[in-house]
């Protein structure tokens, strides 16, 4: 399935939809760009499928300033393996880390490893 808007911003059309592959060229997997771009591989300001880089960008890997997925790389992160500055999810990772497992500057969780943990178990760094 591909779809893109006729209108566009700085180049980028503002809706941008591919997912699956698409046999007339020869995808495997959708790439979609756009301003909202949703798909197998999404590139946009607002990003969403299997792989994400946005500005707000949801999916199975999902890099941006914010971001939810199952990796989630960013400034806020959320996910089940969390990385950035401020990272929330199960194993978090980040200067602000919450999650079963944080290690951070600032970390609390189950296990809690930082400059300043607080939790269940901690496990205090002399940096």
């Amino acid at each position: 399935m591909r779809y893109q808007s006729k209108f566009t911003v700085f180049g980028l059309p503002l809706i941008s939809i591919a997912v699956g592959p698409d046999f007339a060229t020869q995808q495997g997997r959708g790439l979609a760009r756009g301003i909202v771009a949703i798909g197998d591989i999404a590139v946009g300001i607002f990003a969403a499928g299997g792989v994400a880089f946005g500005a707000v960008s949801f999916g199975g890997l999902a890099l941006g300033l914010f971001s939810l997925g199952g990796i989630s790389i960013g400034l806020l992160a959320l996910g089940g393996v969390a990385i950035g500055g401020i990272a929330i999810g199960g194993c978090a990772l980040g200067i602000q880390a919450i999650g079963g497992l944080a290690i951070g500057f600032l970390s609390q969780g189950g296990l809690a490893i930082g400059v300043h943990p607080q939790g269940g178990k901690t496990l205090g760094l002399p940096f």
